[in-house]
């Protein structure tokens, strides 16, 4: 059976180099996001790497899109071994300028369709007895920023969301790891560059003596 990965906020960033970093150990790459033309995009990039890929429009913020997406995927590319998220609505906002429906708008990109997307493919990975459940993490989840108010608070979340569920699978063989990035991302960064970064995913899905990952990087 192919190996899939599910990458949910693709994007020419962290997201793209984890997908050349799996499609080179054999992955074909599902990838979720709302642009249909920048997916296309990537989908002819990869194709130019020797890596299969498709892709499915959604807004991760809109569960019935979200749903459909992951139920188009599946029946396309088959149940993912693992999934990506890296969804995050990010924004130059101080807190104090924020309200309440921003901050709740906010909260279901940032945490809402993380925890939506594990729920697509939680099940499928206990009955396969694998799976690896990764998150893109921030620095900011432990040193909040007023001007990026709304995504500190995000980013303190879903590092909690990551933790509850290396707690709840802790019992099973899926793997939860979350990378926390403490610094701004450059491709022309030697140490904050999203190849870099995609390692370090990398080894959390092949390290076989963890449960849960939680990377400072």
């Amino acid at each position: 059976m192919e190996k899939v990965i599910a990458i949910v906020g693709m994007g020419g960033g962290i997201s793209y180099a984890v997908a050349l970093r799996f499609g080179r150990a054999g992955y074909k790459i599902g990838m979720i996001a709302r642009n249909e033309e920048k997916l296309k995009v990537f989908k002819e990039m990869l194709f130019k790497d020797g890596i299969p890929s498709e892709y499915y429009t959604a807004d991760v913020s809109v569960q019935s899109q979200l749903t459909n997406a992951f139920r188009d995927l599946k029946s396309d590319m088959g149940d993912p071994e693992v999934l990506h998220y890296n969804a995050a609505k990010i924004k130059n906002k101080h807190i104090l300028k924020e309200s309440i429906a921003s901050i709740a708008a906010d909260i279901k990109v940032n945490v809402g369709g993380a925890l939506h997307s594990v729920k697509q493919v939680v099940r499928p990975m206990k009955k396969a007895n694998k799976g690896t459940i990764l998150i893109t993490g921030g620095g900011l989840s432990q040193d909040p920023h007023p001007n990026y108010g709304s995504l500190s608070i995000g980013k303190a979340a879903v590092l909690n969301l990551a933790q509850q569920l290396g707690k709840e699978l802790a019992d099973t063989n899926i793997k939860v790891g979350t990378v926390v990035v403490n610094g701004y991302v450059q491709a022309k960064d030697l140490k904050y560059n999203p190849t870099m970064i995609a390692d370090e995913f990398w080894k959390i899905h092949t390290d076989p003596y963890k449960d849960f990952s939680l990377v400072e990087y």
